[in-house]
């Protein structure tokens, strides 16, 4: 407890406990009170390996049983994350009631708002908020007007902002749920 562990993409080169670099190279392992760190390429890939890449995984065992799989790709990271059921756990991820109907995107930011707070972050750095033309035309094409009136007014609400921090929730409001979203938007040109 008490130990932050960060780990960035491989362009970034960021793999760090504490701020420190613990692990000198790959594949190597790191264990401090409490938890393990390790850094190999093993592990079943979540979606396919990205051409040009090569697979580079930490794994990291935390208090708890909490145990967290990292796949670090050049420029974004897929991550894993096993638990218990948590008392009161709810997020991007559900809340773990075994009612998956109450799991949409639209119920979950009803239940926990649109995005995480600054103050609550436990990330380090800013989220780059993206926002194209093409968002902007799958948006209007493919997203109903009503459901696209009620996620820019809850974004809105929530986030206390305009411009492209609300359209950018707005799109994850209508298709969360669909992890191939922003890819799909970059096929309207």
């Amino acid at each position: 407890h008490g130990h932050k562990i960060e780990v960035g993409t491989l362009d970034s080169g960021i793999l760090t406990v504490d701020g420190q670099k613990v692990i000198a190279g790959f594949p190597g392992s790191y264990s401090g009170a409490g938890f393990a760190v390790r850094y190999d390429g093993e592990g079943e890939v979540p979606d396919v390996v990205p051409e040009g890449n090569e697979k580079r995984v930490v794994h990291m065992d935390l208090p708890l049983g909490v145990k967290v799989t990292v796949f670090q790709w050049s420029n974004y990271m897929d991550v894993q994350i096993e638990m218990a059921k948590q008392p009161g756990q709810d997020g991007v991820c559900g809340n773990f009631n075994g009612n998956q109907g109450d799991d949409t995107t639209q119920s979950i930011m009803a239940r926990v708002g649109a995005r995480v707070r600054v103050n609550e972050c436990l990330l380090s750095g800013h989220a780059l908020i993206e926002w194209t033309p093409q968002m902007d035309k799958m948006l209007h094409a493919e997203c109903g007007a009503q459901t696209r009136a009620a996620g820019h007014a809850k974004c809105a609400q929530w986030l206390g902002a305009g411009g492209d921090v609300v359209n950018s929730c707005t799109f994850d409001y209508c298709f969360g749920m669909n992890v191939r979203a922003r890819k799909h938007a970059k096929t309207y040109a």
